[in-house]
């Protein structure tokens, strides 16, 4: 062989070598852009949506956005804080009709969770410490040494959080459709799996990112080629756009990380917080739930005797917007009606 052709072919090689390292590195940065979500646009900085909402300083300078229904806080007899579902925000605090609130004198605060509305986001954000911003949130607000609390499907795993964390501030409180993590060590295997594969296959795949790769999450409910989360396709098709206007991987993707990882605790481990009978705490369910499995629901109920659990028939997840729903929740909880 020449050695023309010998320069030749080192050449060729070398080009090989450099187009093969210029494509390499083009994937990384796009693998790198996909997997990385974009900061947070936070409410109030340069740019960031104005600030609309009433807002508290939490202790490490966070802000955190509510909202306040009912009777005044005055003149209340019971006074709820309220923890809304996914892709909803503080203004869902209305959770309670204009009726019972003047009949039974409720005052409800519900607020934006960190990263949803105008709440600042907050990365290290955990079920423990939501619980001490909602009472940090009490605190400032004075709503006395005990209050009621109230969660809605994701919203239902706040309360969850308080029962363990702040329970001695708590006066009863109430879970609706609570959103359960499939990985909490008290379900039996068999179980957990079976609810588990009642999801439709898209949803399935997208909590399993969220609870055994986290840092993938925000890419398998951003990229095109999978189907993503359900709930977040029906969010993007109907958007209430200042839930997410801090971005949606602060929002929706960090409350999914949370809700469906590692949790610091189990719900089914917990003692009963009202041993003097001066509170309790009720579990509402629809045994047609198609978001979350009502065998799941059955089981906690089983293994936390405390909790006064109702199943509500031929509902799905949305049933406390059913007429007179919402009033045999509080009433049942206040008066001990049936």
């Amino acid at each position: 062989m020449s050695m023309v052709n010998q320069d030749i072919l080192k050449m060729l090689s070398s080009l090989r070598r450099l187009i093969f390292g210029v494509v390499l590195i083009g994937f990384l940065v796009w693998a790198f852009q996909a997997i990385v979500p974009p900061p947070p646009n936070i409410c109030g900085a340069p740019n960031g949506p104005p600030i609309t909402a009433t807002r508290i300083e939490l202790r490490d300078g966070r802000h955190l956005a509510y909202a306040e229904h009912g009777v005044p806080k005055e003149r209340a007899k019971y006074k709820f804080v309220f923890f809304h579902g996914f892709s909803s925000g503080r203004n869902d605090g209305s959770f309670a009709t204009p009726e019972i609130t003047e009949e039974l004198g409720l005052y409800l605060v519900s607020f934006d969770r960190p990263g949803y509305g105008e709440s600042d986001p907050d990365p290290k954000r955990t079920l423990k410490s939501t619980a001490f911003d909602v009472e940090e949130l009490a605190d400032q607000l004075g709503l006395g040494s005990k209050f009621y609390v109230i969660g809605n499907s994701m919203g239902g795993q706040v309360v969850w959080a308080c029962l363990k964390f702040i329970s001695h501030r708590l006066a009863g409180a109430i879970l609706v459709a609570p959103v359960v993590n499939y990985w909490l060590p008290g379900f039996p295997n068999n179980l957990a799996k079976e609810a588990y594969y009642e999801q439709l296959p898209q949803d399935q795949w997208a909590v399993g990112v969220a609870h055994y790769t986290p840092w993938l999450t925000y890419w398998w409910n951003t990229q095109k080629w999978f189907p993503a989360s359900s709930v977040i396709a029906r969010h993007e098709r109907t958007p209430k756009e200042d839930v997410t206007q801090q971005g949606v991987y602060e929002s929706l993707i960090r409350e999914m990380m949370v809700g469906f990882g590692s949790w610091e605790f189990d719900p089914m481990d917990l003692a009963n917080p009202f041993l003097d009978n001066e509170g309790s705490v009720h579990l509402w369910h629809g045994n047609e739930d198609g978001l979350v499995p009502v065998t799941l629901q059955r089981y906690v109920a089983g293994r936390v005797p405390w909790i006064h659990y109702h199943e509500v028939p031929d509902a799905g997840h949305f049933f406390p917007y059913a007429d007179g729903m919402r009033e045999a929740i509080f009433k049942t909880l206040l008066l001990g009606e049936k």
